[in-house]
C-alpha cells in the first residue's frame, strides 16, 4: 500500500500552514482597507504560486507545491473539500422565504438581472468563441452556454457582506435584493451544473446524459422540497440531544458531504449537491443565527482562504493576461447585469435610484465567478486567459458595488435617528420579556402616537419578524414595517435591561428595540435610518447610558451629543 511517506507529512503540513498563513494575514489587509477578503488570499496564491515564487525560486514551488505526486494530490482533496464547504456556507445565506415574500419585485429583477447577460454573454461567445477565451477543442454552442451562464450568476455571499457592511440587510431593499440573488443563485447553478455534465461526461458516474439531466433537477427539486421540509422537522430533535453548537453543525455538515456526494455520483459536481444541502438547512427557521454564523466562520477562516490561494498556485497571472479579454469580459458582464437588473427594478414600480442600486448591487460576482471558471478550466472548457479575465471582472464587480450602491442610495442631506422619533413611542421599561410581545408593545404604542389603526400593523410587524429576525448584533433590534398613509417615518424606542433574544448574529439578547414604521414607497428614508442606527449605536459605552435614560427628553439629549 502507498502512502505518504515521512518527508512527504513535513511537506504538506508545511505548505498548508505557509499557505494558510499568508492567505489570512493579506485577507485581514485586504479587509483593513476595506476590500473584500478574497483578494488578499488569492494575492497570496498569486505570491507563492507561479507568477511570483515560481518565477523567483522555481525549485521552491516545485517542493512546497508540487503539480503531481502524492501532495498535489493531498491538496487537490483539500481544496475539493474547502469549494464544497464554502459552497454550504453560500447556500445557507439562501433564504427562500424571501422569495415568496418578495414575490412580484424579486421575480422581475431576478429573471431580467439573468436574461439580459446570458442573451448579450451567449451571443458574443458563439459568434467570437477565440476571442471569449475558449480553449481550442471547446465546443461552441457549450463554451457559449457556460460564458453566458457566468456571466448571469451573482455571489450571494458577497451581495449579503455588502449590504452587511452597508447597514442594509434587513432593510425592504435589502430582501429584494437577496430575493433576487436567491433565483438567480438557483438558476445559474442548475444551468451550470448541466454544462459541466455535457462538457465532461466521461468524469462521472458514466450516465447518459438524459439521466443524468432528470437526476440532476430531480435531485434539486426533492432538496428544495420534502428535504427542506424534513431537515425543518429534523433540527428541533438535533438541537434538543445533541450539544450545543456542535451537534447541529455536524449535522448539517455531515448532510452536506452527502449531497456532495450524491451529485458528484450524477455526473455534475460535488459542489452543487453541497450548495444544495446548505439551501436547505439555512432555509428553516429552526437554525439559530449564532449555528450559522459559527459553521460560516469555521468555513470562511479556514478552508476558504486555502481554496482561493491554492487558485493562485494553478496559473500564471501575468503570463496569461490579456488586457482585450479583461476589458471584454469586465464589460459585457457590467453592462449585462446593471441594465437588467435596473430595468427590472423600474419594471417593479422601484424609484430610480433604487433599481439603480439594485444593478450594482446584483453585478458581484466574487467567489462564484472565481468558483466557475475554476471548474471550467478543469474540464477544458476555457483557456488560462479567460480563467484570469473571469477573476479579474469577479474582483472587479465585488469591489465596485458597494461604493456605487452607496453613491445611487446617498440624499443631499443624510437624515438621521432623531429626526423621526416620536416621543409618545419611547418605552423606558419595557414590560414584555418574549420577542412577539415586546414587538406589539411597541407597535401599539407607536400605532396609537401617531394615529393608525394598531392591529393590521401590528400583524404586518409580526408577520415580517417570523419571516426574518430583525435582531442586528450589539443588543440591538430594528424591527420594522411600511405603512399606507404616512408621509414620513416613525420610529418608537424601547428599552430593557434584561434584554430579550431577537436571533441576533452574535447571541446577545437585544436590550435596545427601534420599532420604524415607514411610508409605502420610501426606501431611502427607511436605509438613513437603519444606517444612522448602526453608527449612532456601535459604542458600548453609549448603549449603557442610553439604557439609563427614563424620558424621551434624556434620550433626545443624548442622541444630540453623544451621537454626533
Amino acid at each position: 500500500m502507498t502512502g505518504l511517506s515521512s518527508s512527504d507529512i513535513v511537506w504538506m503540513f508545511a505548505s498548508i500552514g505557509l499557505l494558510l498563513a499568508v492567505a489570512r494575514g493579506l485577507g485581514e489587509c485586504a479587509h483593513r482597507l476595506n476590500q473584500p477578503m478574497v483578494l488578499g488570499e488569492l494575492l497570496a496564491g498569486i505570491l507563492l504560486g507561479p507568477t511570483v515564487l515560481g518565477t523567483l525560486s522555481p525549485q521552491w514551488t516545485a517542493v512546497l507545491f508540487p503539480l503531481d505526486g502524492p501532495l498535489a494530490v493531498v491538496m487537490e482533496g483539500l481544496t475539493t473539500l474547502a469549494i464544497a464547504l464554502f459552497l454550504v456556507v453560500a447556500g445557507m445565506e439562501v433564504n427562500l422565504s424571501t422569495v415568496w415574500q418578495q414575490g412580484k419585485a424579486a421575480a422581475i429583477v431576478g429573471v431580467a438581472g439573468m436574461l439580459f447577460p446570458f442573451v448579450i454573454g451567449f451571443s458574443t461567445a458563439y459568434s467570437f468563441p477565440r476571442l471569449s477565451g475558449a480553449s481550442e477543442g471547446a465546443e461552441p454552442f457549450l463554451f457559449a452556454l457556460f460564458f453566458a451562464t457566468a456571466l448571469s450568476i451573482s455571489a450571494l455571499p458577497v451581495i449579503a457582506k455588502t449590504l452587511m457592511d452597508l447597514r442594509l440587510y434587513r432593510s425592504d431593499l435589502g430582501m429584494v435584493l437577496v430575493a433576487a440573488a436567491v433565483l438567480n443563485d438557483i438558476i445559474g447553478w442548475i444551468i451550470f451544473a448541466l454544462v459541466l455534465s455535457l462538457a465532461g461526461q466521461s468524469h462521472g458516474h458514466g450516465l447518459p446524459f438524459v439521466y443524468t439531466v432528470c437526476l440532476t433537477l430531480g435531485f434539486a427539486a426533492v432538496m428544495l422540497t420534502a428535504g427542506r421540509w424534513l431537515i425543518h422537522r429534523v433540527l428541533p430533535w438535533v438541537q434538543a440531544h445533541t450539544t450545543w453548537p456542535g451537534g447541529v453543525a455536524g449535522f448539517a455538515l455531515a448532510l452536506a458531504m452527502f449531497g456532495a456526494a450524491i451529485t458528484q455520483w450524477i455526473g455534475v459536481h460535488a459542489i452543487f449537491g453541497a450548495f444544495l444541502v446548505g439551501v436547505a438547512v439555512g432555509d428553516s427557521s429552526h437554525l439559530r443565527e449564532r449555528t450559522r454564523a459559527i459553521i460560516s466562520e469555521f468555513v470562511s477562516f479556514i478552508f476558504a482562504p486555502l481554496f482561493f490561494a491554492s487558485i493562485g498556485l494553478r496559473v500564471n497571472f501575468v503570463q496569461h493576461f490579456d488586457v482585450v479579454l479583461v476589458l471584454l469580459v469586465l464589460v459585457i458582464a457590467t453592462i449585462g447585469k446593471v441594465i437588467g437588473c435596473g430595468l427590472g427594478g423600474r419594471l417593479a414600480s422601484m424609484p430610480s435610484r433604487e433599481a439603480w442600486a439594485l444593478g450594482f448591487g446584483m453585478n458581484a460576482r466574487g467567489a462564484m465567478e472565481i468558483i466557475l471558471g475554476l471548474l471550467a478550466l478543469k474540464v477544458g472548457l476555457i483557456r488560462e486567459p479567460m480563467f484570469v479575465a473571469l477573476v479579474v471582472m469577479a474582483l472587479a464587480t465585488s469591489m465596485m458595488s458597494g461604493p456605487m450602491m452607496q453613491k445611487l442610495l446617498r440624499l443631499s442631506r443624510p437624515r438621521r435617528l432623531k429626526d423621526f422619533l416620536v416621543g409618545k413611542a419611547f418605552i423606558p421599561a419595557l414590560v414584555a420579556t418574549e420577542r412577539e410581545a415586546v414587538v406589539r408593545e411597541l407597535a401599539e404604542a407607536l400605532s396609537a402616537a401617531i394615529g393608525v389603526p394598531k392591529e393590521p400593523v401590528v400583524q404586518a410587524v409580526l408577520a415580517r419578524e417570523r419571516l426574518m429576525p430583525t435582531g442586528v448584533g450589539n443588543g440591538l433590534a430594528v424591527p420594522h414595517t411600511r405603512v399606507a398613509g404616512l408621509t414620513t417615518p416613525a420610529v418608537g424606542i424601547g428599552l430593557s435591561v434584561r434584554g430579550v433574544d431577537f436571533d441576533a448574529p452574535d447571541g446577545d439578547p437585544a436590550q435596545i428595540v427601534f420599532m420604524i414604521f415607514s411610508p409605502l414607497h420610501d426606501n431611502s428614508l427607511q436605509l438613513h435610518i437603519l444606517t444612522d442606527i448602526a453608527r449612532t449605536f456601535g459604542s458600548a459605552e453609549f448603549r449603557e447610558r442610553v439604557l439609563q435614560a427614563t424620558s424621551h427628553t434624556q434620550l433626545l439629549a443624548l442622541l444630540k451629543t453623544g451621537g454626533d
